[in-house]
């Protein structure tokens, strides 16, 4: 099948996202790796079929110009960061919104997926840019971290949840899913608030989440620098003197 490459929709470092009709393709760069795409495929497939959440059906994984791609249902509307930024006045109603997606998330389960603790053991245990003793110390603190079985979706921000024009919503990009622990997936959200220089609003989110999912503030926070120790691990520059500030175990404990 050949598709419109004329309207890209986003640009990140390994992916360009064009829109074709009722088709979202998402195309990576040359020499990405085949293994994750068809993990990315096979998470969000693993999602869409065993729950009853708003995603974005998939249609197949392809190759463009030898290039892999994913091709999925086109969702029309608004993302959820893009009505905050328009609408300030509106900036509670919709992190209120933003949490209770997040816990019906949450609420499913999907037991095929990669458990959340094995990913980040295996992260830490690879990182070349964390000494031994942090990486140590990290380790510990993850093995005594208890283990769920819960729906996470890994990169969960309002980029990530569009609204239409009807107000229903949907929830995009399950790269990073897995399953495991809410307060893990929880300290991301957190964390990407604080990377994009939102401090109030993570704090406020952070607030938020806890009183609603009555788990304890204290045990999200226990997990942000096991996260942002995976975090650091992608290598990329700009992120690693932000994130090396997180990762200093004493302050939480």
């Amino acid at each position: 099948m050949e598709y419109n490459l004329d309207h890209p929709i986003a640009v990140r470092q390994t992916k360009t996202v064009y829109k074709d009709d009722n088709k979202t393709i998402k195309l990576f760069v040359e020499n990405y790796s085949k293994a994750n795409i068809l993990n990315e495929a096979l998470n969000q497939a693993r999602v869409e079929e065993g729950t009853n959440l708003h995603i974005p059906k998939l249609i197949e994984v392809t190759k463009i110009e030898n290039r892999w791609a994913l091709v999925s249902e086109h969702i029309e509307g608004t993302p959820l960061n893009v009505l905050m930024e328009k609408n300030p006045e509106k900036q509670d109603e919709y992190l209120d919104l933003f949490v209770n997606i997040q816990l019906e998330i949450l609420s499913k389960e999907v037991p095929l997926l990669n458990r959340i603790k094995d990913k980040f053991r295996r992260k830490l245990t690879e990182a070349v840019n964390i000494d031994n003793n942090t990486r140590y110390e990290l380790l510990q603190r993850l093995e005594g971290m208890e283990n769920h079985r819960k729906l996470c979706h890994g990169d969960f921000n309002p980029s990530n949840i569009i609204i239409k024009d009807n107000g229903e919503h949907y929830i995009i990009d399950w790269a990073h899913v897995t399953q495991g622990n809410a307060s893990a997936d929880s300290a991301r959200t957190f964390l990407l608030f604080s990377m994009a220089g939102k401090d109030e609003l993570a704090e406020k989110y952070l607030n938020l989440f806890s009183e609603k999912s009555n788990i304890d503030k204290r045990l999200i926070q226990r997990w942000v620098p096991i996260v942002a120790a995976t975090q650091m691990t992608k290598g990329k520059e700009e992120e690693q003197e932000f994130l090396s500030k997180w990762i200093d175990v004493v302050d939480y404990q």
